[in-house]
């Protein structure tokens, strides 16, 4: 129902980054799907977004256990690029968020009607928790560029979970990437765990990693520390830089006894032609196994 006789609520943010990058991450849906929640136990596995007056955004909001979820969409009146946007949600509510930029900082100004059936208190809580988490996803985006990848596996979501971390399949369908893929350690929330492989000389390397979420057959999500070289934990140097803070999330979505597993990883331009050529081979090969 619209609200048109309640005060909106306004909440803003002061992001360290210019505003030419602090659009982009707002706008994109491959960026919009790591910032858009409010809490660390609920994501957005899906957006959508026609960025364009008349054109409709979609994000899909849910709690990482399942148990709830909602289409958080609208509808933009106004685009500024920028500098303003406005749109209208699918309860005909306003909103409005300003970008002003300062050299190398950026203001983000978000005014919205509020809904009647939470407090005033509640929402700007909730939406300004949000809006401080694209803080800190902005903050933390230095350089690099989220790729995503997709396929359909004609089983369930279970089995595609279990086959994917198994540690005999984990060889198999990660050697498109090195012949000797494997990992050490757990996949359990939390855990440390090492992806390495061996290179002609008898040398190990590879990255040194947690599971920052586990969830299993709905979500997965990895966040890389650094690097391996010849077997030895690297704290500092270029190569490090670009993989320290860099996540790699999976989401399992089932229909009908048909799995979509979605991939989203964060890569600098360097890797991005290698990932795009192995990351869809390396899918094949987990979607023939699970498929057997």
């Amino acid at each position: 129902m619209a609200t048109t006789d309640r005060t909106k609520i306004t909440v803003e943010a002061t992001i360290n980054a210019p505003v030419a990058k602090v659009w982009l991450l707002w706008t994109r849906p491959e960026h919009i799907t790591r910032w858009n929640n409010a809490s660390d136990d609920w994501h957005t596995p899906s957006a959508e977004n026609d960025l364009r007056v008349g054109g409709k955004f979609s994000s899909r909001m849910e709690a990482k256990d399942g148990s709830v979820g909602f289409d958080f969409w609208g509808i933009y009146t106004t685009i500024e690029p920028h500098q303003y946007i406005g749109y209208t949600l699918g309860d005909e509510r306003k909103v409005e968020i300003r970008f002003v930029a300062d050299g190398n900082k950026t203001r983000v100004i978000e005014t919205f009607d509020p809904e009647e059936v939470n407090s005033a208190e509640l929402q700007k809580t909730g939406w300004q928790a949000i809006l401080d988490n694209f803080k800190k996803y902005a903050e933390a985006t230095t350089g690099k560029e989220t790729l995503h990848f997709e396929i359909s596996i004609h089983a369930s979501a279970s089995k595609v979970y279990s086959t994917m971390i198994h540690e005999k399949h984990y060889a198999e369908w990660t050697a498109v990437f090195s012949p000797t893929s494997r990992y050490e350690g757990s996949w359990e929330k939390g855990s440390d765990i090492n992806f390495l492989g061996t290179d002609k000389e008898g040398n190990v390397g590879g990255m040194y990693s947690r599971i920052k979420e586990n969830i299993p057959n709905r979500f997965l999500s990895i966040e890389h520390l650094g690097i391996i070289q010849n077997g030895v934990k690297t704290s500092s140097g270029p190569e490090v830089d670009d993989w320290a803070g860099a996540l790699e999330n999976y989401t399992f979505t089932e229909t009908n006894g048909t799995t979509l597993l979605s991939v989203s990883l964060d890569s600098i331009e360097e890797h991005k032609e290698y990932f795009e050529k192995t990351w869809p081979a390396a899918l094949k090969v987990l979607k023939e196994i699970c498929e057997k």
